[in-house]
């Protein structure tokens, strides 16, 4: 596992999404700091100011959608959608696919920002979990008994 998903809880995370009236600027921040990768290694860039500065303006779609452009490169918005009170988000590496083909990972809130971003976290849980090996990469101990011969005697 990488040293930014140590600390990532997705649960705890997607629960605090889920309860949510509405999104604050210490639900923005919380879900930059147990969620994100690439923002904490891109330093100040024109990226992330732009994001700082969208978090104080309190423009949380456009926020989310920084965020999500910052941290997942390959993904994009397929679908939102607003029915019955509550946003659905879908976000997908394949877009132009039919829907039943594309494997998109969808997200659900009465919030527009807490839904793409309940999205999101989605979609960085499963990434965590592909890039963490199966088998851990410990090689076993020599046997102290063991020295490796050489048989060069052909003849």
């Amino acid at each position: 596992m990488t040293l930014a998903f140590r600390h990532y809880d997705s649960p705890s995370l997607s629960d605090r999404l889920r309860n949510a009236q509405g999104m604050t600027r210490p639900l923005m921040l919380a879900i930059i700091d147990k969620a994100c990768r690439r923002f904490p290694l891109l330093g100040q860039t024109g990226r992330t100011a732009r994001l700082m500065r969208l978090i104080d303006a309190e423009a949380w779609a456009d926020a989310a959608l920084a965020l999500m452009e910052l941290e997942l490169p390959l993904w994009h918005v397929r679908r939102i959608a607003y029915d019955e009170g509550e946003w659905h988000c879908a976000l997908s590496r394949e877009r132009e696919l039919p829907d039943w083909l594309d494997a998109a990972v969808e997200g659900c809130h009465g919030d527009l920002a807490i839904a793409l971003l309940s999205a999101f976290v989605e979609v960085q849980a499963a990434a965590a979990e592909v890039s963490r090996p199966s088998v851990p990469n410990v090689r076993p101990a020599p046997d102290p008994l063991y020295e490796p011969v050489a048989c060069e005697n052909y003849g």
